[in-house]
């Protein structure tokens, strides 16, 4: 069941990287509710389909949705997007940088392409879209980013060295850029989730589910709706006055 919160979104336009699905999908599709245009950028023709369906869906609740593909580690790409949210809609109000990947190995035997891949999504993407975004705020005089971290930049995760370094790396950027650019009326902050059904924890076994679930004081691993929230509230008028901010979500299971 879709969250029941409201902002208004009106006129907004929006992108949400990687919302094909998981946590993206769901706030592309809130933002889309509370009447943002919005766009769903997936990676790869592998992720076509899951957009499209997004995208769907939205549509057919009477919202305004395009997807658009864009492998955001790639600057031509993101590049390529970015013309295409131009030319169609000739602003962006909102962008949640929310692309990611995530796969677990011990630093002992852990790729350098695999650490490089997983920094190039989140790192060298998030760089990539915020860059392209402000050109297009400034001119706007008005915007907000939201960037994706996670508790586990604070708490840190065996076997993920390479996904917890690029969600403080995240953190940080979100500062540094918060202050670059507050002055310009254009909020940058940042949603640290907890452990949340999305498809990257689709494979992790029952028995792994179990121990993460007993150490959140809330009793449950969130469910995308337990995380929307925050994306509605920082790409509201509410927020106007959050600047470098990071809001966990996480049910208690880091106080942050």
């Amino acid at each position: 069941m879709a969250l029941d919160i409201s902002v208004d979104l009106s006129g907004k336009v929006a992108l949400v990287t990687g919302a094909s699905s998981g946590i993206g999908a769901a706030v592309v599709s809130a933002f889309a509710r509370n009447g943002a245009s919005v766009y769903v950028n997936y990676p790869n023709d592998s992720q076509e389909a899951a957009a499209e369906r997004v995208v769907a869906e939205i549509r057919a609740e009477g919202g305004a949705a395009q997807a658009v593909l864009a492998d955001v580690s790639d600057e031509s790409q993101v590049a390529q997007m970015f013309q295409v949210i131009t030319d169609t809609a000739g602003r962006l109000d909102i962008l949640v940088n929310n692309a990611g990947i995530a796969h677990s190995s011990p630093v002992e035997t852990l790729e350098l392409s695999d650490f490089q891949r997983v920094m190039g999504v989140h790192v060298t993407g998030t760089f990539l879209c915020s860059k392209a975004a402000i050109q297009m705020m400034y001119a706007q005089e008005q915007g907000c980013i939201i960037n994706t971290a996670s508790q586990l930049a604070y708490i840190g995760a065996p076997a993920f060295s390479h996904y917890t370094a690029a969600k403080g790396a995240i953190l940080s950027f979100t500062r540094s850029l918060a202050l670059e650019v507050g002055s310009r009326n254009i909020p940058v902050n940042a949603v640290a989730p907890g452990a949340t059904m999305t498809p990257i924890l689709e494979d992790v076994p029952d028995e792994v589910l179990d121990a993460i679930k007993s150490n959140i004081p809330a009793g449950k691993i969130a469910d995308v709706d337990d995380i929307v929230g925050a994306y509605l509230f920082l790409a509201s008028d509410a927020a106007r006055h959050f600047r470098g901010q990071c809001i966990s979500p996480n049910g208690g299971d880091a106080l942050l």
